[in-house]
């Protein structure tokens, strides 16, 4: 250190001090690989979409097997067919793209962790895949009862004209609804994976996990039926208890 003037000169900032700029592109860089994974899950769903789309009208037959042969489903407006092909492509490519949208999510949370925490929740990524497939199996299974429910207060005096549009609504609705919350073990497995829940707590809010389970049942089918909610919450319930003992099996 040199003086001048009696006065001491100033001490060099360290060098390992950070700028400005270097504490700002971490951020920067972060939004950049969202953006780039969003990018690439939107279009896989387009790629999705386009299989769906041209595959609509097997589809359709597919959605209106639950209904009576002689139940007739019509169209109400001029764009209904278009509309309807547009909404089964794009439920189509969400199903389709979810084996990449559930890579590029995990690809995006997974720098954040640590390897101990990144081995224990890889595995459950196509447990993921599979319990959106089963979702999706249980809302087809149940639609028939759902439909057979429904259609039972119609009586003698009306006569059921069922617009394909409202139709296929309710239904693509039911599949993502279940497909959707079925994703929940899979959560509360990854959250007692990094200590944020334990097997007794979950015990402890049993009760509260009924009351929510009840009522997302509830909000997400859609059509009034007691059949739909019933189903979903039920096979919820046994997942929980599934799920519970299962991370209680891990010491957690």
């Amino acid at each position: 250190m040199t003086a001048v003037d009696g006065v001491p000169d100033p001490a060099p900032a360290p060098d390992s001090a950070p700028t400005r700029d270097e504490r700002i592109m971490p951020l920067v860089d972060h939004l950049a690989e969202l953006r780039g994974r969003l990018i690439w899950s939107v279009l896989a769903i387009i790629a999705g979409a386009v299989v769906g789309f041209a595959a609509a009208d097997p589809i359709i037959d597919v959605l209106r097997g639950p209904l009576p042969a002689n139940l007739p489903i019509i169209v109400t407006s001029i764009g209904d067919a278009f509309a309807i092909k547009l909404r089964i492509a794009i439920v189509a490519g969400i199903i389709l793209a979810m084996p990449i949208l559930l890579w590029h999510l995990w690809r995006f949370i997974a720098p954040g962790l640590t390897a101990s925490e990144r081995r224990a929740i890889l595995p459950w990524i196509p447990a993921a895949l599979a319990f959106f497939a089963l979702g999706v199996g249980i809302a087809y299974i149940v639609m028939p009862f759902a439909a057979e429910f429904l259609l039972s207060f119609v009586g003698e005096t009306l006569t059921p004209l069922i617009s394909i549009r409202e139709y296929l609504d309710f239904v693509t609705t039911l599949f993502l609804g279940f497909g959707i919350l079925m994703e929940f073990p899979i959560l509360l497995v990854g959250l007692s994976k990094v200590g944020i829940v334990t097997s007794e707590r979950l015990r402890r809010a049993r009760r509260m996990v009924i009351l929510v389970i009840a009522i997302f049942a509830a909000v997400v089918t859609p059509g009034g039926d007691l059949v739909s909610p019933t189903a979903l919450g039920l096979t919820l319930y046994v997942l929980f208890e599934l799920t519970t003992f299962v991370i209680a099996r891990t010491g957690r």
